[in-house]
């Protein structure tokens, strides 16, 4: 089952992905055409760390994994009206407990209600884009993920 409680971060769980920089280039909904931003992901005092730089600035955000630093990310650029076009801001994708411990938070479930997400087909990276990236604000892709939850399974 998909679903997420606050944790302490684990020193034992520390996947390598937490021990690795990683840089991405990420489309702003709501900004100027073909607006860009960048994000650089990597380790800061024992927590996932984000940068994300887009019109001469830069936010910082550090939580227990990348999918959390970039909801608080998502939450200050909502202030501006913009929506990263990745699959971390899409409605319908949402990490499970264990892709938060796994991979610390950079892969995520594409979720359809009444399906189960499967590790195969459903699992995508939160900075990846696609067909399927529905954008989002943090409030609506939480309350999908609610209503996916509470959802009878085919």
């Amino acid at each position: 089952m998909l679903t997420h409680a606050p944790r302490q971060a684990v020193p034992w769980l520390i996947f390598d992905v937490r021990q690795k920089m990683s840089d991405h280039t990420i489309h702003l909904i709501g900004g100027e055409s073909d607006e860009t931003a960048s994000a650089t992901c990597g380790p800061r005092d024992g927590q996932c760390h984000l940068t994300f730089r887009y019109r001469g600035l830069a936010l910082e955000e550090s939580a227990t994994d990348y999918f959390e630093a970039l909801c608080r990310i998502r939450s200050r650029l909502e202030e501006e009206k913009l929506i990263p076009f990745c699959y971390g801001a899409s409605l319908n994708v949402y990490p499970s407990g264990m892709s938060r411990d796994m991979s610390a938070g950079m892969k995520a479930y594409r979720l359809t209600i009444g399906k189960h997400a499967s590790p195969k087909s459903d699992l995508v990276g939160i900075f990846e884009v696609g067909p399927d990236v529905v954008p989002a604000t943090v409030t609506r892709q939480k309350e999908f993920f609610e209503e996916w939850l509470k959802s009878p399974k085919a």
